[in-house]
């Protein structure tokens, strides 16, 4: 667990830095007044917390210790107290149920979040824990994204189902579906494509895709998980929404941490839309996508060590 608080303390090394450096500039040993909360918020905004999340952070500190004296250290603090508590109700993990053989997984996303990459990675955990896993390249548009699940699939070792370019992603889920059935697969993860040029054709197809596997499993998928390119910033919200109009989401992947300065905005996300985190990604490998624990983010966001 050291590990990887360390992993995830520097993956998000580029969000601390501008948030540390942008508030030591601010704070120097001066009482806050409403000139120093001004300035920041518009710190906290641009490390992409948001306007109506960072306004929650700084009028907190301002409750509590406006015209006092502070420090840069106090305020962020003050600022990681106040992000866990907004991030504490999402926290979550996604628990399979084996009984269910399989407990269906939907993954979603635009093409470039690291949604093929995030199965593969979550296939790899659930293998550790002791679950059958199969995976489904319902992402058939693009013959790169079957060969990554393949790849993926050959490191953890769990099967794949893949059909000829451009077929019919929801025929594949179902016949991915009756396979992971008859073998008793405790956990069957679907591959989805991800092309946002055409909102309502992409809704159109995921909903197909519900309505096929339904035929089978009337309650399927059991999860529904988006993935997000934290790089993206504020425009993960509008990736949000739209995934959302096409079916009800149970989950989040934040993937790529640690190659941006905008990681406030899982911050920002869980403020608006109380989506469950299930997990964070802060580089390539496997062990670089954990389960997401509120605190330790906070924390290492506003470059603080774990409490």
């Amino acid at each position: 667990m050291t590990g990887w608080l360390s992993r995830l303390k520097a993956g998000l090394g580029k969000t601390a830095t501008r948030l540390t450096q942008g508030i030591s500039a601010l704070v120097t040993k001066r009482r806050l007044d409403r000139a120093m909360l001004d300035e920041l918020e518009e710190t906290l905004i641009q490390a992409d917390l948001g306007v109506a999340t960072s306004a929650k952070l700084v009028e907190r500190l301002r409750r509590e210790r406006f015209d006092k004296e502070v420090t840069g250290d106090e305020v962020r603090e003050a600022f990681a107290a106040a992000a866990a508590e907004i991030l504490a109700p999402v926290a979550s993990q996604l628990r399979p149920e084996p009984a269910r053989k399989p407990h269906v997984v939907l993954v979603v996303g635009v093409n470039g979040s690291g949604k093929t990459t995030t199965i593969g990675k979550l296939a790899h955990r659930w293998k550790a824990d002791g679950l059958s896993v199969m995976l489904a390249a319902g992402d058939t548009f693009r013959a790169a994204a079957v060969e990554q699940l393949q790849a993926w699939g050959g490191r953890a070792g769990v099967p794949v189902v893949a059909g000829a370019a451009g077929a019919d992603s929801a025929g594949l889920a179902y016949e991915a579906l009756e396979r992971a059935r008859r073998d008793g697969v405790d956990v069957l993860a679907i591959d989805t494509a991800g092309r946002l040029h055409n909102k309502a054709h992409l809704m159109e197809e995921l909903a197909k895709l519900v309505r096929v596997i339904r035929k089978l499993d009337p309650t399927a998928p059991h999860d529904t998980v988006l993935v997000l390119d934290a790089t993206v910033g504020q425009n993960a919200h509008n990736q949000v929404e739209v995934f959302s109009k096409a079916l009800p989401l149970t989950g989040l992947v934040v993937t790529k941490l640690d190659g941006t300065a905008k990681g406030g905005v899982l911050v920002a996300l869980a403020d608006a839309f109380r989506i469950p985190v299930i997990a964070v990604g802060v580089g390539e490998s496997a062990e670089d996508l954990r389960p997401f624990e509120s605190t330790a983010f906070a924390r290492s966001l506003m470059g603080l060590d774990a409490a």
